[in-house]
């Protein structure tokens, strides 16, 4: 009988480390040994370094005994997406045209994880260029089904121990949707609240997140980075406290339904359904479009988000895409070879009046915060599908995405005994107050 994956949380253990009681080193150990155990079969990595990860967790061990610690999260194991740059491994970005490239430079979110102390374990699969095509990562829960994606690798590992934290990025699904079908924690953050440098991830809608064991962990990964590098250009960069916000209660909530619910699972219906009450039970009103015009706004407003997205992201993949079909168009995938295609048919005017309509969305979506504190959905229709050649359907968790929105994938909901994760979506811009009421929400489900 196959073990059941177990999370690793990693700050709730930094108070035993001045003492000797605890150490990072013992922290890495433990991935490290869950890595023996978990890979083989999940296939979460495509680069480990164990020895420099052992040496990182030895100093951060050394900075803890004697009480200077560089951040919350020195010494946490982390893995990175293998989007993202790093100047001591290969970044293949899930494709044969960057098989061995290894960049001259960190890239921003990796530079700030390095000087908050974190200790990089290795890279973590990605689907090819961060979109759709797999690269067979497996979900520890049930190998016979996909973890995700686009951050496969990364919520797959943390979902089962072998990391207590990795970097992902979301245009679409790809942190929330994978973090909800491994167990994880997710936190996709407002547009521009982590800097992007070095991570080919230039679509308007991207952001780089966190993927971790607890919601501390995601978001002291994700404060400590931009507290070093920023948020992107022209944006402040995530705020708020350093470790994780205290819990908040909210007033009002309003439910999310998107075009998805139609294909909502029934138990996973039923879970969602048994959570929903349990808020109210504890005085918490959740609204929905029909009693509430504004939610009913956004919810129009959202309901051709996913073509929307697509035929936005089809147009922002002009370059590379078209770079790369010119040097080597077989190496693409024919999900990628579409997408050119498709991205060559558009018109500039085109791009222009789908902006014009998400930009009348996200208006819609600041309307709401006048009357509600945060809006909740699931991450996905129901369990992680079977097969690895599709990483599932992200009509649930696009929305956020389309609205730039920051948002939270909590593991408290099932389906058939399969994670599925409750989404708790903030407002552009506030992501400490998501984690607030996200704290709250974890407490009343599961006490």
């Amino acid at each position: 009988m196959s073990p059941t994956p177990t999370r690793r949380p990693y700050i709730s253990r930094t108070s035993g480390f001045a003492s000797g009681a605890d150490s990072p080193r013992q922290v890495l150990d433990e991935c490290i040994a869950a890595i023996e155990q978990w890979e083989p079969s999940v296939g979460a990595f495509t680069v480990i370094d164990t020895q420099a990860a052992r040496d990182a967790a030895d100093a951060a061990t050394k900075r803890w005994r004697n009480n200077a610690p560089l951040s919350a999260i020195d010494g946490m194991p982390v893995g990175v997406k293998d989007m993202i740059d790093t100047a001591d491994m290969v970044t293949g970005m899930g494709s044969p045209l960057y098989d061995g490239y290894t960049p001259r430079f960190d890239a921003a979110s990796v530079q700030g994880l390095r000087e908050a102390g974190a200790v990089i374990l290795g890279k973590t699969v990605t689907t090819e260029f961060a979109s759709s095509q797999p690269r067979g990562t497996r979900n520890p829960w049930d190998t016979a089904r996909t973890p995700g994606g686009s951050s496969s690798g990364s919520a797959a590992a943390v979902g089962c121990g072998m990391l207590c934290g990795g970097l992902g990025t979301q245009v679409v699904g790809s942190i929330l949707r994978p973090s909800g079908f491994c167990g994880a924690y997710g936190f996709k953050p407002s547009v521009g609240s982590i800097n992007r440098g070095g991570s080919l991830d230039y679509l308007s809608q991207s952001v780089t997140g966190t993927i971790a064991a607890s919601l501390a962990d995601a978001w002291g990964m994700a404060r400590a980075i931009a507290e070093r590098v920023g948020g992107d250009p022209g944006y402040p960069g995530l705020t708020g406290p350093l470790t994780l916000p205290p819990p908040q209660r909210p007033v009002r909530l309003a439910l999310l339904r998107t075009a998805g619910w139609p294909t909502l699972a029934p138990a996973a219906r039923t879970s969602f359904e048994a959570a929903v009450e349990r808020l109210r039970q504890a005085g918490v009103a959740v609204v929905s479009p029909e009693a509430n015009d504004a939610l009913a706004a956004v919810e129009a407003a959202t309901t051709e988000a996913q073509p929307m997205t697509m035929a936005i992201n089809a147009w922002e993949w002009r370059w590379p895409l078209g770079s790369y079909a010119a040097r080597d168009v077989s190496a693409l995938s024919p999900s990628a070879r579409e997408r050119h295609e498709r991205s060559l048919a558009m018109t500039q005017g085109e791009y222009a009046g789908l902006l014009a309509k998400r930009a009348a969305a996200r208006a819609a979506y600041a309307a709401l915060a006048a009357e509600v504190d945060a809006v909740i959905s699931v991450t996905a229709s129901g369990a992680a599908p079977l097969g690895l050649e599709t990483t599932g359907n992200p009509i649930f968790v696009v929305p956020g995405s389309f609205l730039g929105a920051a948002g939270v994938s909590l593991p408290v909901l099932n389906d058939n005994g399969l994670p599925l994760g409750l989404q708790v979506l903030g407002f552009p811009q506030a992501d400490a107050a998501v984690f607030a009421i996200a704290g709250w929400i974890e407490t009343a489900l599961l006490g």
